[in-house]
């Protein structure tokens, strides 16, 4: 089976001016389909550069990336937004909803970037939304939400167009335990149930039981990776 996401031999160097700021340091990782792999560390360890070279946001300075089996580190900056819309979902702790959007058109937004349009991605952000339990709140808005329900909501945005590979950046970090418990119960289900690969970089030990493996970095390399008994 091709991994979800494969990175070998990843450096990212931030180049300011005179000064270079070396940030990753010969990184392997490889997320699996159908696996929850939890990225954990320390503050500047890099997670969330790696999380987002993965993600085709940054470019890695030398290394292999390859997503769905595609080499993606050379390609030209203007074929890696194609990459990005075909291929992974992206969920962030401040949610990201446009508070002038109802919930549907939040959904409606993602899928019309992916080629989706008019009635077809009505019906289909219905689906979603039904999918994470919030078909009701389909005419709402997000002022009207509690931060679990905007978190969904930016699940089913995440799921439009049904990329491989959903990458999840601190998705639990501002809500309360009942609520994080029920989105990391969505992550697990999309990865047993519906076979995607999904990365969640968190410092929240309450969510430790949902992952298949645990990798941990340190000084911008991986410093353990521990399989993990989901519950």
């Amino acid at each position: 089976m091709i991994p979800a996401i494969s990175v070998r031999d990843v450096t990212k160097v931030f180049v300011e001016g005179p000064n270079h700021v070396p940030v990753l340091h010969g990184v392997d990782f490889e997320v699996e389909q159908g696996e929850v792999v939890l990225l954990m560390g320390p503050s500047g360890s890099g997670k969330t550069t790696l999380l987002s070279i993965m993600g085709c946001i940054l470019r890695a300075t030398s290394g292999s990336v390859k997503v769905a089996g595609r080499e993606v580190a050379n390609l030209d900056e203007r074929e890696l937004p194609a990459v990005r819309l075909k291929n992974i979902g992206f969920i962030f702790q401040g949610f990201n909803l446009f508070p002038t959007l109802t919930v549907g058109e939040n959904v409606e937004l993602a899928l019309d970037l992916k080629g989706i349009r008019a009635a077809k991605a009505k019906g289909e952000s219905r689906r979603l939304l039904e999918q994470v339990g919030l078909a009701a709140k389909y005419n709402s808005f997000p002022s009207d939400l509690s931060g679990g329900q905007k978190q969904r909501v930016a699940i089913a945005r995440a799921l439009s167009g049904s990329p491989g590979v959903i990458l999840a950046d601190e998705p639990t970090a501002a809500l309360d335990s009942h609520s994080g418990r029920n989105v990391m119960e969505m992550m697990r289900e999309l990865a047993h149930t519906h076979g995607r690969g999904v990365v969640v970089v968190t410092h929240d030990s309450r969510v430790l039981e949902f992952g298949d493996r645990i990798v941990s970095m340190e000084d911008g390399r991986i410093a353990e990776a521990l399989a993990a008994t989901a519950a």
